[in-house]
């Protein structure tokens, strides 16, 4: 189960380097900070998969909890969500070190 974990944490380090390059390059070519929101990089990607979890949120958890993804996590930049997803999939995969050291029996 760690290794699920370990890779997409590494596939969602990818696409958050991805992302904030692409927003680095959007930067310096317009001259101003050009950060693209999670929501938009989503609607180019898949947009019937985003109003599906909008409505399943709404069902689950009810309408606040949906006013509050769509406040707090749409508009975020989509580098530092797929960062931060990372670090989550990180933290969760990870596997403590012996405390008896590496050669222990």
């Amino acid at each position: 189960m760690r290794l699920i974990f370990r890779v997409l944490s590494f596939l969602a380090l990818c696409l958050g380097v991805i992302a904030g390059s692409v927003d680095s390059i959007a930067s310096v070519s317009a001259s101003q900070i050009s950060l693209t929101p999670v929501e938009a990089a989503w609607m180019d990607l898949s947009p019937s998969s985003l109003s599906a979890l909008q409505g399943l949120i709404e069902s689950q958890l009810g309408s606040a909890a949906s006013t509050a993804f769509a406040g707090l996590v749409l508009p975020q930049p989509a580098f530092a969500a797929l960062l931060a997803l990372s670090l989550l999939f990180w933290m969760i995969g990870y596997k403590k070190p012996s405390p008896a050291g590496r050669f222990a029996a």
